[in-house]
């Protein structure tokens, strides 16, 4: 393996309220001897800022985002001669205030690269992050690479540019990577590979053994996901009311907050939880920390997510390296995290029916509760470890230094 890289890291609005795994990749990263300089565009809201760790990387992390007018001519001097403007004509006219903000900051990445002596830039994000990236390469700084995290619809205009010029990309699902060649084709890189995201199985293990829900006894179910509608939290509000009227006593806590801090979509769910009459059964926590998000996992007797789309999923990741029985949605890339009936239950996306009637097929069955427990961890253990990612990221940096 690798030793010594000096690796520039970048990830937008760092760190948010889902952004454990990259934190757990950088220290996975240090262990293996390497040096980790952390980039993002910019801070995320305050209210979405809750893990302990939040300072220690708040003060290592570079923020580029801020608009400047003069570090943006600068890197278009600097750009000018290789054809750039050409480019920027070709693309949206809505895209400008991004290629300004982008300018400016791929300036000041380019800079820094120098001044750190970076060998390789890493930019988790094919939205801006990766942007930034190609364009201080363009500068004449560092190589490049990106991880594709979602579909490729989300993350914007200027796809092409953006992997044109990388010198590899990991993408999380087999699903996303045929998606990618499908609208990208000769404008990837040579490099492509499937990797998915991963968590610290060390951290998260449970300290107690897990114990189905006793007969009378109310069902602790725990869900995990910022606050958006796609997430589908409300077909588990209707579920729960389902459970409920069915004579099944759940209690739910959702864990997460919406991009807004608290006054967007969350002022929906609210308002649906008062219209099922559920004040005393469900609870919104909020973002809350990592170490919080473990002990309601430990505490847990079901882990649901019940997501309308969803590229794989962080959250089932540790939810069933913490031996928790998961129920998850056949939606975007999870049925190559969970297969259905071993590892986990998949259930249709937007049907909060199945979704309450496998909730009380698995209370009722103590033994598959205990079997899930089991098998769900061992296979985030096999195969979706944080140090994983962190060694293919490293050896595909070492393999583009030694091409060069």
């Amino acid at each position: 393996m690798p030793q010594g890289l000096r690796i520039g890291y970048i990830v937008p609005q760092f760190p948010g309220q889902t952004h454990i795994f990259f934190w757990r990749e950088i220290k996975a990263l240090e262990a293996m001897g390497h040096e980790v300089h952390v980039f993002s565009t910019r801070k995320p809201p305050a209210k979405l800022i809750s893990h302990a760790w939040a300072g220690e990387a708040m003060a290592r992390t570079t923020y580029l985002g801020r608009v400047n007018p003069l570090l943006a001519f600068a890197a278009l001097a600097k750009l000018t001669p290789k054809g750039l403007p050409k480019w920027l004509l070709r693309e949206p006219t809505a895209f400008s205030k991004d290629i300004l903000i982008s300018l400016a900051a791929a300036n000041k990445l380019h800079s820094m690269a120098r001044k750190l002596n970076l060998d390789h830039i890493h930019a988790h994000s094919a939205a801006r992050a990766s942007f930034i990236a190609a364009l201080q390469h363009h500068m004449g700084g560092p190589t490049y690479s990106l991880t594709l995290h979602g579909p490729l619809s989300d993350y914007g205009p200027g796809q092409k540019f953006k992997w044109r010029s990388a010198s590899f990309a990991t993408i999380i699902t087999q699903k996303l990577l045929g998606e990618v060649h499908e609208a990208l084709g000769t404008s990837l890189p040579d490099r492509l590979l499937v990797r998915p995201m991963g968590v610290d199985t060390n951290e998260l293990a449970r300290s107690t053994p897990y114990v189905p829900p006793e007969h009378g006894r109310p069902v602790r179910i725990f869900s995990c996901a910022r606050l958006n509608v796609v997430k589908g939290h409300q077909d588990l509000l209707g579920a729960t009311r389902q459970l409920i009227d069915q004579g099944v006593d759940v209690r739910v806590e959702i864990a997460g907050e919406d991009d807004d801090g608290g006054t967007g979509f969350r002022t929906q769910l609210e308002a649906h939880l008062k219209k099922l009459h559920l004040q005393d059964h469900v609870k919104l926590l909020g973002a809350i920390s990592a170490d919080e998000v473990k002990a309601k996992l430990e505490a847990a007797h079901l882990f649901v997510l019940a997501s309308w789309h969803e590229p794989l999923g962080v959250a089932y990741m540790e939810a069933m390296a913490m031996g928790v029985p998961t129920i998850g949605t056949d939606a975007g890339g999870v049925k190559e995290l969970i297969a259905d009936g071993s590892t986990g239950y998949l259930v249709e996306p937007k049907n909060p029916g199945q979704l309450a009637r496998t909730v009380r097929s698995l209370v009722n069955d103590p033994d598959a509760l205990m079997r899930l427990s089991v098998e769900g961890r061992d296979h985030i253990v096999a195969h979706f470890r944080a140090e994983l990612g962190a060694e293919v990221l490293a050896r595909e940096i070492q393999t583009t230094l030694n091409g060069l």
